[in-house]
């Protein structure tokens, strides 16, 4: 293998870029309860209420925070990355090898770890597990994605796995501490995808599927003599609860009012308007901004109207995106400032081209041969300027958000139909090109997460054009050196906005309601949840 990094972390930038925004109470863990002098307890259930179900349970074909809450909870992943620092840490790997170019990947795993189906968690597991990835389709594209340009995997002994790229990929390593990577059973990966996602998969967490009910419900159950968490959580060995059920409640003031009355004793995608009663019902609400891609509308750039840069550049300028997230999101939440959070390794400042304005947005259009019409809509050739945004039920802002969108376009001449789509239909819809604008965002503690959404090379849903910006996500997925690395993100960066290839529009954070008897509910470095450490009164 040549000269190695043992235990080397790729750093980009992580240590600035994960910050913690709070909205009322603090840190990276929600639901503080009684106080930190609570003497922590095994037993009881936690009954968490989300907005939305993808209908799969397969960790690695789930990309939705509402499905990604429980399925994290099943499998354990090769590291795990600090939600403070961003440094990756060992997990199911005690430690690895990577080498000066970044090209292989030797993973050291821990002995005595076990799926919940009786059957070692070993290097064969891995190999398996990771070489069936690109067959399980569109549903899985991010796992897909972290291991394109894999040249083998070997199990090199029981306890030692080897992962080697054709090309340098200094993301990789960040990607085996993801849920998309998180490790299932030899059985579970010779499923096909949807008996993955309908029958659910082995995996070695500290919790088990005990029961799926799509649309409705997902009961988890702990997993005895489990003993082999990340090295981040505070207690060793099992879980503290018995079991973990998650309600699908679509209406906010559902959730809200079942937490208030005591029937449930979490909930997601807390809204502006609940916040205050939230708060009055003693309720603690924690927040932490998602890094990765922000929400926006991605063109599909192949589109007779949309493949125009004028008219994707205008759509930007008539967005007024401050007050989209003061109406819209919960308190705390920030307009976009480039198409990557601010929480995100490798962030680049756009602020200053992502503005409001609509005189330019106008002019963009009558420069390019786009008159208003009698009724205020834009024509040319004869064809109006009319555009369909495509967006999935998987949070109670998308609406309020895209209805908000669709009067400020009207303002610049710009004709907006509304399509909402089953959140099972997402994939298919993207894969197919059925759409003219998508609304939606992807959340990853890396910027590699670029290259997953807009490379050519890749699945590239919104049809991209082949330009200078393949070069550039190519390279910074292979490029070691942080500073190198940076600029190469920065560059693909400022290439995505100013070609308007993508729309962002604010940055994601997530919004927790959590009970006084809920303790230690902790955010992960992604914003979403990890269930080991808490417990209930």
């Amino acid at each position: 293998m040549g000269r190695t990094l043992k235990h080397a972390w790729l750093n980009v930038g992580l240590v600035a870029g994960l910050v913690v925004l709070t909205g009322c109470g603090g840190g990276d863990s929600a639901g503080s309860g009684a106080g930190s002098s609570s003497t922590p307890k095994s037993g009881g259930t936690l009954t968490f209420a989300v907005g939305s179900d993808t209908g799969c349970t397969d960790p690695q074909q789930v990309a939705s925070n509402d499905s990604i809450y429980s399925v994290r909870q099943l499998v354990d992943s090769l590291t795990d990355q600090d939600p403070q620092t961003g440094k990756i840490v060992p997990w199911l790997a005690e430690s690895w090898d990577i080498s000066k170019d970044a090209t292989t990947f030797t993973f050291h795993l821990r002995e005595g770890v076990t799926f919940s189906d009786g059957t070692p968690l070993d290097a064969e597991a891995v190999k398996a597990d990771f070489e069936a990835v690109p067959d399980l389709g569109a549903l899985a594209g991010l796992a897909t994605g972290y291991l394109a340009g894999v040249e083998k995997i070997t199990a090199d002994d029981a306890q030692t796995v080897t992962v080697t790229f054709a090309q340098p990929n200094a993301q990789f390593l960040q990607a085996t501490s993801t849920h998309s990577l998180g490790i299932v059973s030899l059985a579970s990966s010779k499923l096909p995808a949807p008996d993955r996602c309908t029958k659910g998969i082995i995996g070695s967490g500290p919790f088990t599927l005990a029961g799926y009910a799509a649309n409705q419900s997902t009961t988890l159950k702990k997993r005895t003599g489990y003993a082999w968490g990340s090295s981040l959580w505070k207690k060793p060995g099992e879980a503290y609860l018995d079991q973990v059920v998650f309600k699908v409640l679509p209406e906010a003031g559902v959730r809200t009012g079942s937490l208030q009355s005591g029937q449930v004793d979490a909930i997601g995608n807390v809204g502006r308007a609940d916040e205050s009663a939230l708060e009055s019902a003693g309720v603690t609400l924690e927040a932490r901004a998602n890094p990765g891609v922000v929400f926006g509308l991605s063109p599909n750039n192949a589109h007779p109207i949309l493949k125009d840069a004028a008219v994707r550049q205008a759509i930007g300028y008539a967005i007024d995106r401050q007050q989209i997230a003061d109406t819209v999101f919960n308190t705390g939440t920030e307009p976009a400032t480039s198409v990557l959070a601010h929480t995100t390794p490798g962030y680049e400042d756009l602020s200053g081209q992502l503005t409001f304005d609509l005189d330019k947005a106008k002019s963009l259009l009558e420069g390019d041969g786009w008159s208003a019409g009698a009724d205020g809509i834009r024509e040319k050739d004869g064809k109006k300027l009319s555009l369909a945004i495509t967006w999935f039920a998987n949070s109670p802002t998308n609406q309020p958000s895209l209805e908000l969108i669709q009067q400020q376009l009207k303002q610049a001449g710009i004709a907006v139909e509304l399509k909402q789509n089953e959140i099972s239909q997402f994939a298919t819809i993207l894969q197919t090109g059925d759409f003219e604008l998508a609304w939606g965002n992807v959340t990853r503690a890396d910027p590699d997460i670029l290259r997953t959404q807009f490379s050519t090379a890749l699945a590239n849903f919104y049809q991209v054009p082949e330009t200078g910006l393949e070069k550039t996500l190519t390279q910074q997925a292979g490029t070691v050196d942080e500073a190198a690395r940076e600029k190469l993100v920065a560059r693909a960066q400022e290439d995505l906005v100013e070609n308007a290839y993508t729309v962002p529009v604010v940055e994601l954070q997530t919004k927790l309601g959590v009970a006084k008897r809920v303790h230690d509910l902790n955010f992960e470095a992604s914003s979403r949840i990890q269930l080991h450490d808490t417990w209930v009164e």
